[in-house]
């Protein structure tokens, strides 16, 4: 069943939270599967804890959103095991962003194209890109890699079209969650910024995945 945690946005949008088990996206050629749910929770004693969302992409190329912090690497490595995956069937790492709970497994993946931020390497081999100009990062016809700055420097999100729920981003933190906007604009580098690339998202995507937080369905007013 859809969760009950929904908002208005700007009177256009309707953002409604997913449960636990709505959390694949089946589709062809590519589905989308979260493999943990980020999380961000205060502490009493002003700290906070927090893990970012893992998310994993099967289809002609098998990608990996995310890896988690330090702290989650045999999960991970449990979570590829559970689907008939090593660290060397993952051809391509997404860090949506360089915080140490979205990029802290990177390691695990030395054979596989890295993408963080706007820095895409193979091995110590960049390769130009040109993320940082504004423009998308085409990895096929039905997966890229999208500028989506304003939470810190560089961020990007993964785009992919075609699963069973439409057009899913996979956004990092540029959703902290769905009905976030107590919370995100308290973590981004640039709220005006990132702002714009919010409403972006919600005018073009049917599923986001945020990165502290359950995917949540976009419902536009016709």
């Amino acid at each position: 069943m859809m969760g009950t945690d929904s908002k208005v946005v700007c009177g256009q949008v309707q953002t409604v939270a997913l449960s636990e088990c709505e959390s694949d996206f089946p589709g062809q050629p590519y589905s989308v599967s979260v493999l943990k749910t980020g999380y961000c929770v205060s502490q009493t004693d002003g700290t906070f804890k927090a893990d970012g969302t893992i998310t994993l992409i099967t289809g002609p190329r098998t990608i990996l959103v995310d890896t988690g912090g330090p702290w989650d690497r045999d999960f991970l490595l449990m979570k590829l095991k559970e689907r008939s995956l090593a660290p060397g069937d993952i051809n391509l790492v997404v860090g949506t962003h360089g915080h140490s709970d979205h990029i802290g497994n990177l390691s695990l993946f030395p054979s596989a194209v890295v993408i963080v931020g706007y820095d895409i390497s193979e091995g110590d081999t960049y390769r130009p890109n040109k993320l940082a100009e504004g423009h998308a990062y085409t990895i096929d016809e039905h997966v890229s890699v999208v500028p989506s700055p304003g939470h810190s420097g560089q961020d990007v999100s993964v785009l992919v079209k075609g699963t069973s729920a439409g057009t899913v981003l996979v956004a990092g933190d540029l959703f902290e969650r769905c009905s976030d906007e107590d919370s995100w604009r308290d973590q981004s580098m640039n709220t005006s910024v990132q702002e714009l690339s919010r409403q972006e998202a919600l005018r073009i995507v049917d599923v986001i995945i945020p990165g502290h937080g359950l995917p949540f369905k976009v419902l536009r007013n016709r």
